[in-house]
């Protein structure tokens, strides 16, 4: 893909694409943490846009392109941690550091070598700068966060996953009882409890909760069974608790980010999101829950290791890693109406 695709993609992208976020912030730290590195690391962390490593998403301990933590000096992780604060809310960034403090914990549990909480890239994919797209990754052990920008917006932050293992710390020291993603699984539960019995009917399906979230690491997804219980038959203060669900994952992000993520499920039409359940409703008992709409999916789960160890994504149908946006350019030049026109 040639540059000149970009810069155009850009424009046109804001065009259609209104919503989405200024990225001055994220552009600035990206650039200040590029300008830390030597040429060694630039070599290590700078891939074209374009790179099939894009979309090569994960969330377990692996060998990972990209430069860790491990790897930088001290004005580096600084330049690392700048950008990751101007890519997350508060609340998002203290979030993400929780989950890599727990790295600490499984160590002290297992003594495994790949429980460590250094192992964590940072990648940037095209050239940051106010025209044309780049993306940027920080991803390691039970994180993956990618934010794609196109011409000045922040048209996708998705996939973003985030885990933890132990979901709850049991053993002695400082840690003991802590839980990183805490109020994901309590806001669900509450909500589950508001149901009645006829609306539990709905909400709850047949079976034993899923290993794992359905969804995995696929690049892209498509909608799950269009199963569970309707935001539109819920009473008003059900649906409350259900946005708080909702925006529980989707405030990872910063407000505006957050904004434009909640917009897009209401213009989409918010009463045919559903809510459903497997599993143990009691805590401690194996559960996996998803809320799914039009054009997004959440899912939780928290089987493994005994109900202690959880998974849970937010996904969207057309917008991860800005799917929607570069389809709909592809669409728009190749038309054969506009013949001859594709070379800008």
């Amino acid at each position: 893909m040639k540059w000149r695709h970009w810069c155009v993609l850009g424009v046109w992208a804001v065009g259609v694409f209104g919503s989405g976020a200024q990225e001055a912030p994220l552009l600035g730290a990206t650039r200040d943490f590029l300008g830390s590195l030597d040429d060694a690391g630039k070599a290590m962390t700078a891939l074209p846009f374009n790179s099939e490593e894009r979309l090569n998403w994960h969330f377990v301990p692996k060998k990972r392109l990209g430069i860790s933590f491990r790897e930088m000096n001290d004005a580096q992780r600084e330049k690392t941690h700048a950008l990751l604060r101007a890519g997350l809310s508060e609340g998002g960034y203290k979030t993400i550091e929780d989950i890599r403090s727990l790295e600490d914990v499984l160590h002290e549990i297992e003594g495994a070598a790949i429980r460590d909480s250094e192992d964590y890239h940072m990648l940037v994919f095209g050239e940051p700068g106010e025209k044309g797209a780049w993306a940027v990754r920080y991803e390691g052990h039970h994180i993956s966060l990618s934010w794609t920008v196109v011409d000045g917006k922040i048209l996708s932050s998705s996939p973003q996953f985030l885990g933890a293992n132990p979901a709850e710390v049991r053993i002695d020291g400082p840690k003991k009882g802590f839980r990183a993603l805490a109020a994901e699984e309590d806001l669900a539960r509450a909500f589950l409890k508001s149901l009645t019995p006829e609306q539990s009917k709905q909400a709850v399906l047949a079976g034993d909760a899923p290993a794992d979230i359905l969804t995995r690491n696929e690049k892209q997804v498509s909608m799950l069974p269009d199963e569970g219980i309707q935001y539109g038959a819920l009473t008003p203060a059900q649906q409350g608790m259900l946005m708080s669900v909702i925006e529980e994952l989707a405030k990872l992000q910063p407000p505006a980010l957050s904004k434009m993520r909640l917009d897009k499920i209401r213009e989409a039409g918010i009463d045919a999101v559903r809510f459903a359940w497997m599993g143990g409703a009691a805590p401690g008992e194996k559960h996996y829950y998803r809320v799914q709409g039009p054009t997004f999916l959440i899912e939780y789960d928290n089987t493994q290791n005994d109900a202690n160890h959880v998974h849970a994504v937010w996904r969207d149908f057309k917008g991860d890693f800005g799917a929607d946006v570069l389809k709909e350019h592809y669409a728009f030049y190749d038309d054969p109406a506009r013949a001859g026109k594709h070379d800008h």
